[in-house]
């Protein structure tokens, strides 16, 4: 089993697995690590037809993923956000390693300056390791928690609910033919995930050329 690789998590762990992962990423720093939309996308193709031929015999809930997935995201965070909240800014006071830097700690920071928390929060969602950062550091920003919680239910049914229908849609159109298709398109979803913040770090670059 590879707890870094979405298709072996749902193979292995089933519904639990992709909840468990989903909580993990939203809710701690070693969240950084685990997949995200791939998981959900692959997720949803594994509750459509497609399931038993992609992932031998492997099939999701329907009903359990559409509903605990954003469960899981909304718990998630507001344990990220509770973490900072109560341990503030040393929560981040700690060596550069593979996966956990004091850029992407700083690049999260602009995020939520540059659009606020409501905006920043719901967007954040779409967007590797600022989903998971995003939550503690409105804790030590202290957004009220009532703001949090609204625009966490928000983005989290969005970002959850939507990356799977995306997955549960494919599958059922291309039942036996999907698995060709699969890996172009998680890689499509990670790519388009991560545009939002290459457009800020082209941006940013643009300015200081500009300024200097």
């Amino acid at each position: 089993m590879n707890l870094l690789d979405a298709k072996s998590i749902i193979a292995d762990l089933g519904l639990a697995g992709v909840l468990g992962i989903l909580f993990t990423e939203t809710g701690l720093l070693i969240g950084l690590v685990f997949p995200g939309d791939s998981l959900l996308f692959i997720a949803g193709v594994a509750a459509s037809g497609t399931a038993a031929a992609l992932l031998g015999g492997v099939h999701l809930s329907v009903v359990g993923l559409f509903l605990g997935a954003p469960i899981a995201t909304i718990i998630g965070s507001q344990l990220g956000y509770f973490i900072g909240h109560k341990y503030g800014r040393p929560l981040f006071n700690r060596p550069d390693s593979r996966y956990f830097n004091q850029q992407r700690v700083q690049s999260t920071e602009k995020w939520l300056k540059k659009y606020g928390p409501g905006k920043a929060i719901i967007l954040a969602r779409y967007i590797p390791f600022v989903r998971t950062l995003i939550n503690p550091l409105a804790g030590i920003a202290r957004v009220p928690a009532s703001k949090f919680f609204l625009h966490n239910v928000v983005g989290g049914i969005l970002w959850s609910d939507g990356v799977i229908l995306l997955g549960y849609v494919l599958g059922e159109k291309l039942k036996g033919s999907v698995d060709k298709y699969l890996l172009p398109i998680v890689g499509v979803i990670v790519i388009a995930s991560l545009l939002p913040l290459a457009l800020e770090i082209i941006k940013e670059i643009r300015t200081k050329r500009h300024l200097s």
